[in-house]
């Protein structure tokens, strides 16, 4: 099994930044993506971003696309989420995840315990 652990959430004003970092461990054999996604309180969870390990290729919702960007550094197995021009809409707990799919830029499989992200008018 996989253990992710979410770091970097916090508050920020509007149009700021913040870089979201999951440090993963664990079995890994099975573990062919990783991505973020996000909730909101009475939110369905949506995909914010995912990338397949192996090709590097990166998958964005629309939502997002142009300001967060995701990336990998293998060597240290952390993932990232630079995000860029936050709106108070960005504004949700962030899930860290890893598995073998990615659909509607999300990677399906485990998820961490979660950083919040509170964006401010």
């Amino acid at each position: 099994q996989v253990q992710l652990v979410e770091s970097g959430g916090g508050s920020v004003q509007a149009g700021g930044s913040l870089r979201l970092s999951c440090a993963a461990s664990g079995y890994t054999y099975n573990r062919h993506c990783m991505g973020w996604f996000r909730q909101a309180p009475g939110m369905e969870r949506e995909g914010v971003a995912a990338i397949y390990i192996g090709s590097g290729s990166t998958y964005y919702a629309d939502s997002v696309k142009g300001r967060f960007t995701i990336s990998q550094d293998n060597a240290k197995n952390t993932l990232y989420l630079q995000m860029n021009s936050l709106t108070p809409e960005d504004t949700a707990m962030y899930y860290c995840a890893a598995g073998g799919l990615i659909r509607e830029a999300m990677c399906v499989g485990y998820w961490g315990q979660g950083t919040q992200v509170t964006v401010s008018s």
